[in-house]
């Protein structure tokens, strides 16, 4: 498992990493990877490598799991900060905030100047319909969007035995496409990719966000002091039958890539309340 050190090299705390220094960089690329399953988590790992391809990467991601606690930001308690290596490299930092937490760490003071791109990923788990609300996935990705970065989360459809490769791959070639055409304001792309190998792969849409979701409920158990606790459970369900959405494309064996914005104002519901009189 890789190793972390809680200072830099220098022995100074992280304040600035001399990657993100436009005098080391040059005229490079910076990419920040994120996510919410962990800074160990093997899907990041794999988008890392895979990423490393195109230019320099650097990791701010939680030091534990933060799965589903959607865009939530730490500010009761302080951020810790620490150093993370694998092996002999350097890949960034861990820290015991949210996924947004670490975008915004990394933003405001980690790297300077930002990174040019940022990437949340590679997810244990879909982030199709209403589950993009309670993402640490999303979100991180999102918050990137907030700040003015471009960036796009990627998720793989499975909670069982994962392969990484495909998922990785298409984490590459889109984030070389944002890179290349940047994206609209206020707009990321949200990526889920079917846990099947290359060759069963039947292409990449373009989809919307479906009304899929996940139906909980709760294992209502007792502790060793008699009192009742509760364990949230619950399966995934897929009810879109439309192939515009995310959920019918990877249930079908598509790539689903789905433009999202941190905007949510539905916009056709304004005129209806205008004539309820509201503004009179």
């Amino acid at each position: 498992m890789p190793t972390s050190s809680a200072r830099s090299s220098s022995g100074c705390p992280p304040e600035r990493h001399d990657l993100a220094s436009r005098q080391g960089r040059g005229t490079a690329t910076l990419i920040l990877v994120t996510n919410d399953d962990g800074i160990t988590s093997p899907g990041l790992h794999a988008l890392y490598d895979e990423l490393k391809r195109l230019d320099q990467v650097i990791v701010v991601a939680p030091d534990a799991e933060r799965s589903a606690v959607g865009h939530a930001i730490t500010v009761t308690t302080p951020l810790r900060v620490q150093e993370f290596r694998r092996g002999e490299e350097v890949m960034g930092f861990a820290t015991n905030g949210t996924p947004a937490d670490c975008v915004k760490i990394a933003v405001r003071t980690l790297l300077d100047p930002p990174p040019d791109l940022v990437v949340s990923g590679i997810n244990r788990g879909s982030n199709m319909g209403t589950n993009v609300i309670y993402s640490g996935t999303v979100s991180a990705a999102t918050e990137a969007r907030i700040l003015g970065i471009p960036s796009l989360a990627i998720s793989l459809d499975t909670h069982g035995n994962a392969d990484w490769t495909y998922a990785a791959v298409v984490g590459r070639r889109l984030a070389a496409q944002v890179l290349e055409h940047g994206l609209p304001p206020r707009v990321l792309l949200n990526v889920n990719v079917p846990n099947l190998p290359a060759s069963r792969i039947r292409g990449l849409r373009v989809t919307r966000q479906g009304d899929s979701r996940f139906v909980e409920g709760f294992v209502v158990r007792e502790d060793p002091r008699r009192q009742p606790y509760y364990w949230l459970t619950g399966s995934y369900e897929v009810d879109d039958d439309d192939p515009e959405t995310d959920g019918w494309a990877v249930a079908n064996g598509y790539v689903s890539v789905t433009p999202i914005s941190f905007d949510l104002t539905a916009h056709a519901a304004r005129a209806e309340l205008v004539r309820w009189g509201l503004e009179a």
